[in-house]
């Protein structure tokens, strides 16, 4: 599933069928109590006072003709090429996402269709790093990428995904990554009282990892269904 755009507010018959999907199934967690607890956070002093030569990671949320979707951007300020990182079903097939809100499919975690385009864009928090930060940060987006290869609605999803980067940077994030993708970004502003740059030294806690579910193929009917769509 590509997570392809859509005008903001229209979800369409793709929501009605995970609606069903999810209330039959999977229920909304409850913010843990660091997001509920959380109050305003004190800004990071700026290491320059101008972004030149820096590098960032950009978490954005866009539309898509679902609940929306979450990614990163990253690299460095004033070149042109931008990495992305997010995970999502590796089809276009609607049938995939709709098993994957019961059980994991086959993922990818690279750039899907829209990514690149600010006209679907709805949220986004860019932080600022030194080349030393960014070098750890930067590998550690790859090892995600590497150590994902499904995707789960309710516990291994797009959110999830840049959740823990967020949390690898040392960033607050948001208790419940079952949030809308614009929503949580904006919590994740808010957490960290919009700051641009990233703490020094960067935070050493370990960050979360893909769930173990990740670490295991499909079950045979998921993955069947998968191999069989048609990309369009």
């Amino acid at each position: 599933m590509q997570h392809r755009p859509a005008k903001r507010g229209s979800l369409g018959f793709l929501v009605g069928l995970c609606a069903v999907a999810i209330s039959a199934g999977l229920g909304i967690q409850a913010a843990s109590a660091q997001d509920a607890t959380a109050t305003a956070v004190t800004s990071a002093k700026p290491q320059s006072t101008s972004t030149k030569g820096m590098y960032y990671v950009d978490f954005r949320a866009r539309t898509a003709a679902s609940y929306g979707h979450a990614f990163v951007w990253y690299g460095r300020s004033g070149q042109r090429q931008i990495e992305v990182a997010g995970l999502h079903p590796a089809t276009e097939s609607v049938i995939p996402y709709i098993i994957g809100h019961v059980l994991p499919v086959l993922a990818e975690t690279g750039k899907s269709y829209g990514d690149l385009d600010e006209e679907y864009l709805t949220a986004s928090y860019r932080v600022y790093m030194d080349e030393a930060q960014a070098k750890e940060v930067f590998a550690y987006i790859k090892h995600l990428q590497a150590t994902s290869p499904v995707w789960n609605a309710a516990t291994w999803n797009c959110v999830a995904f840049i959740q823990a980067i967020a949390s690898h940077m040392g960033l607050r994030v948001p208790g419940n990554h079952l949030l809308y993708p614009e929503d949580w970004v904006n919590r994740l502003r808010q957490l960290n009282g919009g700051r641009r740059y990233m703490s020094q030294p960067m935070a050493q806690a370990p960050a979360p990892q893909a769930p173990a579910v990740a670490a295991r193929k499909p079950a045979a009917p998921a993955r069947q269904v998968v191999e069989a769509a048609p990309r369009t």
